[in-house]
C-alpha cells in the first residue's frame, strides 16, 4: 500500500493510506542504515509503500519503500554529536514564528532557517506572534524585521493567536497546501494552531521565565488534516538551527539579495568577504543591503555555531 507519514516517534510511524486508514509501522529490517546519513530515515510528509503483517490480533505495518522526495528541510545539531535530522518533507509552504521577546528571536535563527529552506526551494512566510503583547519599542523592531525581510521578498504577517488578528490571512495562504510550522519553543507555535483549528486541541505550556525560552510542548513531528482544506506539519521547537554543509561559493546563492547581485562582482567565485569590486560588499557599505543578514553570511560561511544568547542587532 501507498501512504503518507503523519507521524514519527523515533522507532515508530504512524502512515496514512490513501485509502484514508491509519496503520502503525516500523521500518524494514536493515532500511534504518542503508544509505541513510540522517538520525531518522524516515520523517513526517514522506511517501511510502508499506505492507500490513498480522502479529496476533494487531495489524502492523511494515515501510519498505520511500518514494522521491520533492523536497525536505533539514537542521544540523548545534551540540557536539553534528548530527543532522530530517524536520519534514514534501513541503509546499514554511511558516517561520518569530517573536521580539518572551523567548526572542534572533536574526541568525532567522537567517538560517531561510538559507536551509531557500537551498531546498521550500517558500518560506514569516509570521510575527504575539503583536497584541508588544510595547512601542518592540512594534518598531517588527517594522525594522518587516522592513528588512520584505525588501528582499519575504512575505511577513503580523498575527496574535489570543486575538483573532491575520488569521484569516494564514488560512487563506495555507489552503491547498501541506505547510510545515516552525519556531523556537515558545514561540506560540501550539497556541496559533489551536487558534486555526480550534478542534486540534493540541497541550500548550508557559515560558520558563528564568530563562526567556519555551518549554518544549510537541515532542514528535506531526502532520493533521485542516477542516479548510489544508495539512499542517506542526514541529518541536527548536533552540539552535545548525546549517548543513553548503559550499562556500554557493552559500551566497541562498542569500537572495546577495545572489542578485552575484553577476556584478569582479570575479564570478567572490564569496564577498575580502575581493575586490565585490557587489556585494558595495551595496553594503551603501546601506542597501542589511549589515544583520551580512553578519549571519559570515557567521555561517565560517562555520560558526548559532548563538541563541548573543544578540547581533546591535
Amino acid at each position: 500500500m501507498t501512504g503518507t507519514v503523519y507521524k514519527s516517534t523515533g522507532s515508530w510511524y504512524f502512515v496514512k493510506s490513501e485509502e484514508g486508514g491509519l496503520y502503525q509501522c516500523r521500518i524494514k529490517g536493515k532500511f534504518r542504515i542503508k544509505g541513510i546519513k540522517s538520525t531518522n530515515p524516515i520523517a513526517v510528509g514522506d511517501s511510502v509503500e508499506f505492507d500490513i503483517e498480522n502479529k496476533g490480533d494487531e495489524e502492523i505495518g511494515v515501510i519498505k519503500l520511500i518514494h522521491d522526495r520533492k523536497n525536505y528541510i533539514v537542521r544540523k545539531s548545534v551540540n557536539l554529536s553534528k548530527q543532522t535530522q530530517i524536520i519534514a518533507s514534501n513541503i509546499d509552504l514554511a511558516f517561520l514564528l518569530i517573536t521580539i521577546n518572551n523567548p526572542p528571536t534572533l536574526t541568525t535563527f532567522i537567517d538560517r532557517f531561510l538559507v536551509t529552506a531557500q537551498a531546498y526551494s521550500i517558500k518560506v512566510i514569516l509570521v510575527f506572534n504575539k503583536i497584541d503583547s508588544y510595547k512601542v519599542a518592540e512594534k518598531s523592531e517588527i517594522l525594522y524585521l518587516k522592513d528588512i525581510y520584505e525588501t528582499i521578498g519575504y512575505t511577513c504577517v503580523e498575527v496574535s493567536a489570543i486575538k483573532n488578528i491575520n488569521l484569516n490571512i494564514i488560512k487563506d495562504l495555507m489552503k491547498g497546501k501541506t505547510s510545515l510550522f516552525s519556531g523556537h519553543s515558545g514561540v506560540g507555535k501550539t497556541t496559533l494552531l489551536n487558534s486555526l483549528e480550534p478542534g486540534l486541541n493540541l497541550k500548550t505550556k508557559e515560558i520558563s521565565f528564568q530563562h526567556q525560552q519555551g518549554q518544549h510542548t510537541t515532542t514528535f513531528a506531526e502532520m493533521f488534516d485542516l477542516s479548510f482544506d489544508a495539512k499542517i506539519i506542526d514541529t518541536p521547537g527548536i533552540k539552535g538551527f545548525g546549517v548543513v554543509e553548503i559550499e562556500k561559493e554557493e552559500l551566497g546563492d541562498y542569500f537572495t539579495e546577495f545572489f542578485a547581485l552575484k553577476s556584478g562582482c569582479k570575479f564570478h567565485n567572490c564569496i564577498h568577504v575580502n575581493e575586490p569590486q565585490c557587489a556585494v560588499k558595495e551595496d553594503l557599505e551603501d546601506g542597501k543591503i542589511s549589515w544583520s543578514r551580512y553578519k549571519s553570511y559570515l557567521q555561517i560561511l565560517e562555520g560558526e555555531e548559532e548563538n541563541y544568547r548573543t544578540d547581533i542587532w546591535d
